[in-house]
Formats: C-alpha cells, structure tokens, sequence
C-alpha cells in the first residue's frame, strides 16, 4: 500500500519546505545542534551501559551487611 512513498521529487519539497519556514541562515545551526545533540545521547547511553554491571548468573552480587546498628525511630503518640 505505501510501497515507494517517497520519492527523490518529494524530499526536494520536504527541504524546500524546510528552507521556506526557517531559512537559510537557521538550517545550518539547526543541524549543527542536533549533531550535538545526538552525540550527546550516544555518550550518555554508552556511559549508562558501561555503569551498569553485567552479571552472568542474572542475580546481583551479595552486598556487605552494615557494621552500624540502626537505631530505630522512637514511637511518640
């Protein structure tokens, strides 16, 4: 149904568009930002990766009790 959608002709007019509403002098900062922006995401998603630990046996490693009692919170009524 929507086999060959779009066609060289109709991204002209998508950038034609594009050119008409912010001009000429905007469309490259516009890019520029969005290049930033992307790399931005993709070093952030890569340190998110890294941070998380990836543990073989799918359970989390056994954490170190605490050595200081809590002290409990004292009823007042």
């Amino acid at each position: 149904m929507l086999r060959n959608a779009f066609e060289p002709w109709h991204l002209v007019l998508i950038i034609l568009a594009f050119v008409l509403l912010f001009g000429s002098k905007k469309l490259p900062d516009m890019a520029r930002g969005l290049g930033r922006s992307m790399r931005i995401l993709k070093s952030e998603a890569k340190a998110l990766q890294d941070d998380t630990p990836a543990h073989p046996s799918g359970q989390e490693p056994a954490t170190k009790p605490d050595t200081e009692p809590h002290a409990e919170p004292s009823a007042r009524h």
